[in-house]
C-alpha cells in the first residue's frame, strides 16, 4: 500500500507562499491558523534556504504516541487525521510534534484555546461525518483525497517544490532532480556554467 508524503525541494522553493494561500482557501482555515507555512533559514545570507512546512504525516508520529485519548491516528494510506470530536485541547501533540504541525485555534487559557487543527493532507477528517459531506467540510476542510487529487498546497507550487504523493514515487523524482542538478566538488562553477574544458 502506497504511504502518502510530502516533500519540499529547497532549491527550487521560491518562498512565494503560494501553498499557504491554496491551503487556507481551499479549506477555509480560520484566522490565525496556518496549516502550512514557508520558513527561511539563513534569511537574507548566503546558502538561504526556503521551506514548505506541515504536518509530514510520519510513519512512527511522535503526536499519536502521545495523545491520551487517541483522536490522532495513521490511516492505511499513511495519512495522520485527527478526530476534533475525540480531541480534548491538551496540546501534547503540540509539543511532540517537531514540524508544529498541531496548532491551537485560538489564544487564550488553558481550556479555552479550542481543540487541535492541523494538515490532514486534503483527505477530510477523522471524524464519523459521511466523506465529501458538508458536515466534514465545515470541521475538517476539503477531501481532495477522496476525489483522487493532490493536496492544493501541492498541486499550487509553481515551481514544484512542494511534492505530495506516494513516499516511493517521490523519493524518485528527488533522487532524479538531485542526480540532474549535481552536487559534490564541481557541481556548480565555471565549467558548469560557460562549458569550458577547465579542470577542477
Amino acid at each position: 500500500m502506497a504511504r502518502m508524503k510530502f516533500l519540499c525541494d529547497a532549491d527550487r522553493c521560491i518562498d512565494c507562499n503560494a501553498c499557504v494561500t491554496a491551503c487556507k482557501n481551499e479549506n477555509e482555515v480560520p484566522w490565525g491558523i496556518n496549516r502550512r507555512r514557508v520558513v527561511t533559514i539563513n534569511d537574507g545570507k548566503p546558502g538561504e534556504r526556503s521551506v514548505s512546512m506541515a504536518c509530514m504525516h510520519c510513519a512512527d508520529a511522535p503526536c499519536v504516541a502521545v495523545c491520551p485519548v487517541t483522536c490522532i491516528f495513521p490511516t492505511e494510506d499513511g495519512i495522520v487525521l485527527h478526530s476534533k470530536d475525540l480531541c480534548i485541547g491538551c496540546g501534547y501533540c503540540f509539543y511532540a510534534c517537531p514540524f508544529g504541525a498541531p496548532q491551537y485555534p485560538q489564544v487564550g487559557n488553558f481550556g479555552s484555546r479550542g481543540k487541535m487543527d492541523k494538515c490532514t493532507y486534503c483527505a477530510g477528517g477523522g471524524g464519523p461525518e459521511a466523506p465529501g459531506s458538508t458536515e466534514e467540510f465545515e470541521k475538517y476542510g476539503s477531501n481532495r483525497f477522496g476525489e483522487g487529487k493532490l493536496p492544493m498546497c501541492a498541486e499550487m507550487c509553481s515551481t514544484k517544490s512542494l511534492l505530495a504523493g506516494d513516499g516511493e514515487i517521490i523519493a524518485q523524482i528527488y533522487k532524479e532532480r538531485v542526480l540532474k542538478r549535481g552536487y559534490g566538488s564541481g557541481a556548480w562553477g565555471w565549467m558548469t556554467a560557460y562549458r569550458e574544458g577547465v579542470e577542477v
